[in-house]
């Protein structure tokens, strides 16, 4: 093939590539409203964080709804004293609103106790890690934009074995987080 027959092919070809893109990423947006009713998850899935807590997530809007630009859990604590190792989001921004139960945050240097009523941010890049307080807790936890959060997510549910530190630290790595110390203690 010679050099302007290839050029003129790699030009028709454009349209069509920017085209499916465009039509991969309408399919991937939720254009209705919905409802995930109390105690449900939006796929009918709820993962159990096996290994880093023993926490059960909902998911109660998918990066699929909004094409990636949020996700939302609904967060069952079932670890009191525990938590996840201080770590770090690459690409997302992170809050929680505690609708049960008291935590204690590490968010960079500082510490916050966090109570039912209470919103915390966590904006991307910065060390954080929390412990649960009390016995039970429940919190809203939301990621933006969504990134891998849902597949890790799953991933820990999958589990079978509690899972080494180096195995911990591979997993929030694959899905765009930094393990960078341990978990938080109650002083």
């Amino acid at each position: 093939m010679n050099r302007t027959k290839f050029i003129l092919a790699t030009l028709a070809i454009m349209p069509v590539t920017v085209f499916a893109k465009l039509l991969s990423r309408l399919a991937t947006r939720t254009s209705k409203g919905f409802k995930v009713n109390s105690g449900e998850a939006r796929f009918g899935t709820h993962y159990k964080m096996k290994g880093v807590t023993l926490n059960v997530l909902d998911i109660k809007i998918s990066s699929k709804d909004t094409d990636g630009e949020l996700s939302v859990f609904e967060q069952n604590g079932f670890t009191p004293k525990g938590g996840p190792p201080l770590h770090i989001h690459l690409f997302q921004d992170e809050f929680f609103y505690i609708v049960e139960g008291e935590y204690l945050f590490q968010v960079a240097d500082e510490k916050y106790l966090i109570k039912s009523g209470d919103t915390i941010f966590l904006p991307r890049h910065v060390p954080h890690a929390f412990v649960q307080l009390t016995d039970k807790g429940k919190v809203i936890v939301s990621y933006m934009p969504a990134g891998k959060m849902e597949d890790f997510f799953k991933v820990t549910d999958s589990w079978v074995t509690p899972p080494t530190k180096k195995e911990i630290e591979i997993v929030f790595e694959d899905h765009d987080m930094k393990v960078v110390g341990p978990p938080l203690k109650i002083d």
